[in-house]
């Protein structure tokens, strides 16, 4: 009897291993343009980036102005994270920062800004 409550026990163990193994969250990975330039506005980006709910990484490339993030999608998506990137005054491709806050960047970050027509 002390055998089939082990084995069971065992059984119950595995069985709920494997399902939280199983709901592990399915990140996605994109690459994104955002205005900036220097060591000091890849600081600024990539907190910014991480700060949103359910990013788990973010790294601005300072060459190529491209940010790579990896999300979970489930739980925020690429609008929300360009939003909050804006708001700390870095264009994205697809929000402009306000010229608020564009304003308030280290004068050493200020980027060139499209103009409209």
């Amino acid at each position: 009897m002390i055998l089939i409550k082990k084995i069971i026990l065992f059984i119950s163990v595995v069985l709920i291993s494997v399902s939280v193994y199983a709901q592990k969250p399915k990140y996605e990975k994109v690459n994104f343009k955002v205005w900036g330039k220097c060591e000091m506005c890849k600081t600024t980006i990539e907190k910014a980036a991480k700060s949103v709910e359910g990013v788990k990484t973010a790294r601005w490339n300072i060459v190529n102005g491209k940010l790579k993030v990896k999300f979970n999608p489930e739980k925020t998506n690429l609008e929300r994270i360009q939003q909050l990137i804006a708001s700390v005054g870095y264009d994205t491709e697809l929000f402009k920062a306000t010229d608020e806050s564009y304003n308030k960047l280290h004068y050493c970050c200020k980027y060139e800004r499209a103009t409209e027509e």
